[in-house]
């Protein structure tokens, strides 16, 4: 019962807010066809700070003091600054591996945009391969025509968890 109610008050929320699901007819519509593109981007970056670089993920981002990060090591981060500083001494650690989105699901509204999905592949801890494995939750604000992530929530990943 208790889930039923969620998925109700779920798609009323959306309903108020002009969200929809992606379904054929919004995809072929261009915030349809951005969110997806933005999206892919954004795990290109995160692949890339992987190997140490961090400037294609201070691309994908908006810089504006209300966006949020709850990464896999358990911190709730808000603002652009300590959300770069995180991305930043991410990049230094150099996990190396590749983690890849499936089972996507998108939500595009007017200006604001869902993407959630699983989080798969792994990174290399001190030598040795670790199982990425996670629920991803990627929000995305358009502004000034461009769709920008202002927020990213994930599992722990007990290998960065403090």
């Amino acid at each position: 019962m208790r889930q039923t109610y969620s998925v109700a008050l779920a798609t009323v929320v959306l309903a108020i807010a002009g969200m929809v699901p992606l379904s054929a007819a919004h995809a072929a519509k261009p915030d349809g066809q951005a969110v997806p593109q933005v999206a892919a981007q954004f795990y290109a970056a995160l692949n890339a700070m992987f190997d140490g670089n961090v400037a294609p993920m201070n691309a994908v981002w908006s810089h504006d003091e209300d966006v949020t990060y709850m990464g896999p090591d358990g911190k709730f981060i808000v603002g652009w600054d300590q959300v770069s500083a995180t991305w930043k001494r991410q990049a230094d650690m150099k996990l190396g591996g590749k983690v890849q989105p499936e089972a996507t699901h998108v939500t595009v509204g007017q200006d604001l945009a869902i993407v959630e999905c699983l989080e798969v592949g792994e990174n290399i801890v001190q030598g040795k391969p670790q199982t990425v494995s996670l629920r991803a939750t990627n929000i995305f604000r358009k502004k000034d025509g461009q769709w920008k992530m202002i927020g990213h929530h994930t599992d722990l990943l007990p290998f960065l968890a403090q």
